[in-house]
């Protein structure tokens, strides 16, 4: 539609970061905010011990969840180390649940009422206080674990948060913490966060449900999320953020007075392609939301048919700058903000550490190919230049000849976009020489994830 491609056009970048480093323990990190005018063998490297992963940085979607949240999720999967989209599908949760509740059913015209939950009424910041408002017939505004939100009318926030997250061995780290299963992984006590805000320009208006669906007035989540593919990595804080929303809503009540009910599903990825029969087995059961997919490309592969069933699709990942755009019928919604700001904070940071040149390594699919789009924006607005973009097969057998290219340049950095095949590229650096350190990573890989795989030689 019209007012939806104006978000994908419209939004120019001049994000001016400040970065507060947070401490661990006692010490909270202060949020600067900043205004916008706008899959192969596995590689046998031993990488264990040898701290070669310390310093190098990347990006993703994230607020200070702080340790309250943190543990009610653990209450959900013990085992959890990383958090990376818990907190959006915890509140894709519940801002499907609450536009339920304002609309008084499960069926397709609740969509309507989804963004408005996310701006311009009485703040409330958990189901139970939105609740209480609806219930007495006002009008809320949630502000999430995830931040404020404040959605546009195409269905995707304004206002983001990002980390800038880096690697440490934590053997001397100032919070004093070690690493649960690595002799690396992501130094809390050196995490960053940045506020980005879209231009006024982005915040398009209401785009009207237009497909159609009765509800049975009993509501049933279902979920698109990885368990297998290149992003299962982010399954389990996904998984563990929809169960926790769905637990609390029911230990509120419900839902149109009934609990309400879940149904598991596997998003994979776009080469194993598990989703379309994922998809036709949460419609066949019934329910009123899909929450997923966490890769943009599967979302696009069956988006078409979860919105012209009439049901709404809900993503916590997607940050594809295509979504902005597309012809979703008013039904699909997302809380990671698009690509188009991630390129730019990204790119910020890579100048304030005083990079000039960068290489992009980016995997072949949507998201790739759109975030290096942007980075480049960002770098080349900022004063840097791109030596040289690689677009890559994520499922090669060998990044030999890739590294190699990236090395060759010259480039002050390397960024590095992509999924799980990223441990591979990272251990192929790593043999050709290349200081880690001077890598960056992105939301499909920075992560806890990324080191356990790369000492695994997986």
């Amino acid at each position: 539609m019209h007012n939806k491609r104006m978000l994908a056009r419209g939004v120019s970048l001049l994000l001016a970061l400040g970065l507060v480093a947070i401490g661990c323990g006692e010490d909270k990190a202060e949020d600067t905010k900043t205004d916008s005018s706008t899959e192969a063998p596995s590689d046998t490297t031993d990488t264990k011990s040898d701290g070669v992963l310390a310093g190098m940085k990347g990006t993703t979607p994230l607020v200070d969840l702080g340790d309250e949240f943190k543990t009610r999720m653990k209450t959900i999967d013990p085992e959890l180390s990383d958090f990376n989209y818990g907190a959006e599908s915890y509140d894709a949760v519940i801002i499907v649940g609450l536009a339920i509740a304002e609309a008084k059913t499960d069926g397709a015209a609740y969509g309507d009422k989804v963004n408005g939950i996310t701006r311009g009424g009485e703040k409330c910041t958990d189901f139970k206080g939105c609740m209480a408002i609806i219930e007495a017939g006002g009008d809320v505004d949630y502000d999430g674990a995830s931040g404020p939100l404040e959605f546009s009318g195409n269905g995707e926030p304004t206002e983001a948060s990002y980390g800038i997250l880096q690697f440490g061995t934590m053997k001397d780290s100032a919070a004093g913490t070690k690493c649960e299963k690595t002799d690396e992984c992501v130094d809390d006590s050196l995490t960053k966060f940045v506020k980005a805000t879209a231009p006024e320009s982005a915040d398009v208006p209401q785009v009207p449900v237009s497909a159609t669906r009765e509800g049975d007035g009993e509501v049933t989540i279902g979920t698109l999320l990885p368990i297998t593919g290149s992003l299962a990595f982010l399954g389990p804080p996904e998984f563990a953020g929809v169960k926790l929303a769905i637990e609390e809503i029911n230990d509120a009540g419900g839902l149109l007075g009934k609990p309400v009910k879940y149904e598991e599903g596997d998003s994979g990825d776009t080469e194993n392609k598990v989703a379309p029969q994922t998809v036709a087995t949460l419609l066949s059961k019934n329910v009123d939301v899909i929450i997923g997919a966490a890769s943009s490309s599967v979302s696009l592969s069956v988006v078409d048919t979860i919105v012209t069933a009439g049901v709404a699709m809900f993503s916590p990942a997607n940050t594809s700058k295509k979504l902005s755009s597309y012809d979703d019928k008013g039904l699909y919604f997302r809380n990671a903000p698009s690509d188009i700001l991630q390129g730019q904070v990204l790119a910020d940071t890579i100048i304030a550490d005083g990079m000039t040149s960068v290489y992009v390594l980016a995997l072949n699919d949507d998201y790739g190919t759109g975030l290096a789009e942007d980075l480049q924006a960002g770098l080349e607005s900022g004063g840097a230049s791109v030596k040289g973009t690689k677009i890559y097969d994520p499922k090669a057998a060998d990044y030999s000849a890739e590294v190699s290219e990236a090395k060759d340049s010259g480039a002050d950095a390397i960024v590095l976009i992509g999924f799980d095949e990223s441990s591979k590229i990272l251990a192929k650096m790593k043999e050709q020489g290349l200081d880690l350190s001077t890598v960056y990573g992105v939301d499909g890989n920075m992560g806890n994830a990324l080191a356990e795989n790369f000492e695994a030689g997986k």
